[in-house]
């Protein structure tokens, strides 16, 4: 294990007898310190992570700075449907006829 930096180290099993050694494996010790070392390392690589990486440069507010929001898009929309509306409500009648008119 790679403990480099931790205050409380884990159990240096090389230096335990064979039969310690068996019996520090089988009580499950072994893998809670195994465990801990782990987190401790995943939580000191985080912190280093979020050290190094830049802050951020934007704001970060809901809506934005630049419009307004869905409201003036909204609004935009309602406008633009007016509009278009009246302007195929006035359609001239067709100069060449009724199409759907059986000849007789």
């Amino acid at each position: 294990m790679r403990t480099a930096g931790l205050r409380n180290k884990p159990l240096d099993r090389r230096y335990l007898s064979d039969q310690d050694k068996s019996d520090f494996n089988q009580s499950g010790a072994y893998g809670k310190q195994a465990q801990a070392v782990a987190r401790v390392r995943a939580y000191k690589g985080e912190q280093a992570y979020r050290k190094n990486t830049p802050p951020p440069t934007t704001d970060r507010k809901p809506g934005g700075s630049v419009g307004g929001g869905i409201a003036i898009q909204q609004q935009r929309l309602r406008e633009y449907g007016k509009n278009k509306k009246s302007e195929f409500n006035n359609v001239t009648p067709s100069s060449k006829g009724d199409m759907f008119k059986k000849d007789e």
